[in-house]
């Protein structure tokens, strides 16, 4: 029996990739090198087209930190999706940085970026495991919790 893609896993999951928007900005999606793709950094942006907005350990939970992470990774694949038609052709996620708007106090960004990491991990398996960076922040555009960038090796 061949191993489940990763669009089947994410269907398992009971996950269907959004629709995502251009970039708004002075930037690209992503940056292609070889076979290496930097994508720029992205946030929790819901299927109602709106952020999931506020700081961690004030107004949101880690658990919905976490939840909004999930979301981030969810977001970051569409994005890959929409550009290579396939997410098959992910070799190997690389790279992770994650930035959590986070009230003074809050020390657990590990704790809310593990919701991108699981997400990927549960989708590619050991292909997903990453190298990863958790940093805490003041404040993200449009107050989103969590911005997050990737870097993937394609085949």
């Amino acid at each position: 029996m061949s191993a489940q893609t990763p669009e089947q896993k994410l269907s398992q999951l009971g996950i269907q990739l959004p629709q995502i928007p251009e970039s708004l900005g002075s930037y690209v999606d992503m940056v292609k090198v070889g076979n290496m793709v930097f994508l720029s950094g992205r946030g929790p942006l819901k299927a109602d087209g709106k952020y999931i907005t506020g700081k961690v350990g004030s107004s949101l939970t880690t658990e919905e930190g976490y939840q909004a992470a999930r979301l981030t990774a969810i977001n970051q694949l569409a994005v890959l999706k929409r550009a290579f038609g396939s997410l098959n052709k992910i070799k190997r996620i690389v790279k992770v940085n994650g930035y959590v708007n986070t009230a003074e106090s809050f020390t657990d960004q590990s704790k809310v970026m593990n919701g991108f990491s699981d997400l990927l991990i549960e989708v590619f398996g050991e292909k997903g495991r990453h190298a990863r960076t958790s940093v805490g922040v003041y404040t993200l555009p449009q107050n989103m919790v969590i911005e997050a960038e990737m870097i993937v090796e394609m085949e």
